[in-house]
């Protein structure tokens, strides 16, 4: 177990004393660190967005948006507690992939043991990212030149050297490449995308685009130009972009 290792931790619940209890119950969980505590689930879904907490202890019973209702918008790689004072939930709630279901009133043991399940999984999470990471120096080694991308309950075959950009959508992504008119859409994340494309050949320039160097052409007014559709290029890459062109400038 890695003991430096900390799980981001928000808790929702509309009761007071029941959030006072769990950040009690955070705050003397060592591997748990508290970034946000919320007795609104409207306010907890925008900074669970923002955020992006490891684990979120969620109160089911919820005025405007229930805890089942916010659990199904919340990423896939945020791990969700749920909390609830009837057990009739407990089926509805597995089916948005909780990965514990506590009862109130919650002893710190039961809450513990959630925790616990949720680190034993984190860590098998940057474990498998590892092992990917060391998958991909090994095909860059290779110089793989297409990658296949599930889309359509299929897999298609793409030549990277056609690829122009990618566009992130928050669970999805759009790849964009030469001789084709519409993208091919498919269930990814931009990290997950950027972690299998070669850096050498692809640049992300923006949270929601990254494109291939050698495609660049045209950059306009601190936009790359693809025919009619302009890229941003973000604060937060422009060191880096800027970094890749001056490299490349007469």
């Amino acid at each position: 177990m890695n003991n430096d290792l900390k799980l981001r931790t928000i808790i929702v619940d509309d009761e007071p004393l029941a959030l006072e209890l769990l950040e009690s119950y955070v705050l003397k969980t060592p591997f748990l660190q508290l970034i946000g505590k919320y007795d609104s689930s409207v306010e907890a879904m925008r900074a669970i967005e923002t955020d992006l907490p490891d684990i979120v202890f969620l109160d089911i019973q919820m005025p405007d948006l229930n805890g089942i209702e916010l659990a199904g918008i919340i990423s896939d790689k945020t791990f969700v507690v749920f909390i609830t004072a009837f057990q009739q939930y407990a089926v509805e709630g597995f089916k948005v992939n909780a990965i514990d279901y506590l009862l109130k009133p919650v002893s710190y043991s039961e809450f513990l043991g959630a925790a616990n399940k949720g680190l034993r999984l984190k860590e098998l999470m940057i474990k498998a990212q590892n092992s990917g990471k060391e998958k991909k120096e090994t095909v860059f080694k290779e110089r793989e030149d297409f990658i296949f991308v599930k889309t359509e309950y299929k897999l298609v075959k793409i030549e990277i050297s056609k690829i122009l950009y990618i566009e992130g959508l928050k669970d999805y992504v759009k790849i964009f490449t030469e001789g084709e008119k519409h993208p091919l859409v498919s269930k990814n994340s931009m990290k997950q995308i950027e972690e299998t494309l070669n850096d050498e050949e692809f640049i992300r320039v923006h949270r929601s685009f990254i494109v291939r160097k050698d495609k660049i052409s045209v950059i306009e007014r601190n936009r790359i130009v693809f025919g009619n559709e302009y890229i941003p290029i973000s604060d937060s890459y422009k060191e880096q972009f800027q970094e890749f062109l001056h490299n490349r400038t007469l």
